[in-house]
């Protein structure tokens, strides 16, 4: 079999383990990942698709949880945000969407790491900005989670609140984007081939992750995850130092 293929089975079934995992969080480590063979106008439609199954599972897991009034406010301002961001990817070289996306993932680590904020009861206002930026970065290099789950991790959301609010949020996003990406020339026969080789594994990685989730500590596997997403985007931003 194509070793291109075999890292792309095994990048999807550690993004679906992690997104199973912890409720986020696939394409912030499979981007890295892919990006060191694979260029980022293949590697993020990639992402959207495999992102849109692990989200597929995991609204479908929540729906008792899933609250429309939550997830509105960030939808709608991801709207302008994600025409943005496919211009953004169709313009900007790979060498500026890899240094990017190294300091969102340093900055993002960082933040869950060292910072515990007191949840609050936010104004919706910030759910938009939070869903603009969600929208921009998602369709630009699919690792938009960060602004959204840093504003829900400042609510006073209970966890189970919290999980389906972005599990249902970025299906609905990566719907847009997928399709965005789709009319734009984007998602290309290559992209459709890798999906069909990612599929299964990304399917068995976030039922595998979702399993282990309800049964051992969640907080030290996030742990885990920031200090490997930091390392990764060091990885990215190192060869432009």
């Amino acid at each position: 079999m194509n070793l291109e293929f075999i890292l792309v089975g095994c990048i999807a079934y550690l993004a679906g383990f992690v997104q199973g995992l912890s409720g986020f969080g696939s394409a912030l480590v499979a981007m890295p990942l892919l990006l060191q063979f694979l260029p980022a106008k293949v590697a993020t439609p990639f992402c959207i698709l495999i992102g849109l199954v692990i989200t597929s599972f995991l609204s479908l897991n929540l729906k008792n949880h899933l609250d429309w009034k939550k997830i509105g406010p960030i939808f709608i301002g991801c709207l302008p945000g994600i025409l943005l961001g496919t211009y953004i990817l169709k313009t900007v070289e790979d060498l500026i969407i890899k240094k990017l996306l190294g300091l969102i993932l340093i900055f993002y680590s960082t933040y869950k790491l060292f910072i515990v904020a007191r949840p609050k009861k936010l104004n919706p206002f910030w759910g938009v900005i939070a869903g603009f930026l969600t929208g921009t970065i998602g369709a630009a290099f699919s690792a938009g989670g960060p602004p959204t789950i840093i504003y829900t991790s400042l609510t006073n959301w209970q966890k189970d609140e919290i999980k389906a609010t972005l599990s249902g949020f970025f299906f609905l996003t990566g719907l847009l984007i997928a399709t965005a990406h789709l009319f734009m020339g984007i998602t290309t026969t290559k992209v459709v081939k890798l999906f069909g080789i990612g599929v299964i594994p990304v399917i068995v990685g976030t039922y595998t992750g979702n399993k282990i989730y309800k049964k051992l500590s969640h907080t030290n596997y996030l742990r885990i995850i920031y200090l490997l997403l930091f390392l990764m985007g060091l990885l990215l931003i190192m060869p432009s130092l």
